[in-house]
């Protein structure tokens, strides 16, 4: 091999290292960045105190109905959190996962949190974030929730978990709550498909039913391609989420977790 040769190909390849280097340690800091922000937003929740008194009853002189509709207020754990971001609308977590972040929504500017972190700074890690057409606090029939599968094991990376029947006996529960109300929900399908275009399964067009069929048509198809059996059925007038993440078995691919509210 010619001297010249041989330079161009160290010149190369020590190019490449450098690069590959700088990019593994770019993604380490920033892995390490959004864990301390979430949990500093974790941190801030926590130290709540979830029960509150109850209302005062209203006054026997002043009829109730005569008061003027009450504006809800933030649960008490969420009113410092979401006064940093008024584009939260909810909290979810999930036992034994890193799943412990608050949910996001942008209407006018759907996959806005696709990149960008609760502050509003870019990053790969993005943030949890509903679909633009549902509604939070109605709330729709289905809510569908996206995140990212990261590979440090952050945001949605945890659903990977339910491809096993086993760890879903014992993890079957989510907890979403909106800022104002409390929610739990259980998983009843865990599900692969394709998000490319004209393929897969379109979970995520599903936010109202416009019927009973409509809605029993989806928890059907739920069913049939859940990857395992759970035996729950939701039925019509039930209240769903939907999680959403990418998953690698196939082109374009999603795991899809769906679960129905019990409280």
């Amino acid at each position: 091999m010619k001297k010249w040769l041989r330079i161009a190909l160290i010149v190369l390849f020590s190019a490449i290292f450098l690069i590959s280097g700088y990019r593994l340690a770019d993604y380490f800091y920033e892995s390490k960045k959004q864990a301390s922000t979430f949990d500093a937003l974790a941190d801030m929740v926590a130290a709540v105190p979830t029960e509150t008194a109850p209302a005062k009853p209203a006054s026997p002189t002043e009829p109730a109905e005569s008061a003027p509709p009450a504006i809800a207020q933030p649960l008490p754990e969420y009113l410092e959190v979401s006064a940093l971001n008024p584009d939260m609308v909810g909290w979810m977590r999930i036992e034994d996962t890193k799943i412990n972040y608050p949910v996001m929504q942008t209407p006018d500017n759907p996959d806005y949190y696709l990149h960008t972190d609760f502050y509003g700074n870019y990053t790969i890690h993005g943030c949890l974030y509903a679909e633009e057409d549902c509604d939070i606090n109605l709330p729709s029939d289905n809510i569908t929730i996206y995140g990212h599968h990261m590979g440090d094991g952050s945001m949605f990376a945890g659903l990977m978990k339910y491809k096993s029947k086993s760890y879903w006996e014992d993890h079957r529960y989510i907890v979403f709550d909106t800022l104002t109300e409390h929610h739990t929900y259980e998983i009843f399908a865990v599900l692969t498909t394709t998000a490319s275009k004209g393929k897969g399964f379109t979970y995520h067009q599903f936010i109202n039913a416009k019927n009973q069929q409509e809605f029993d048509e989806f928890i059907r198809d739920c069913q049939q391609l859940s990857l395992y059996d759970t035996g729950i059925v939701p039925n019509y007038g039930n209240k769903l989420i939907t999680l959403s993440t990418c998953e690698y078995s196939q082109q374009n691919g999603r795991l899809v977790v769906v679960a129905v509210c019990i409280d």
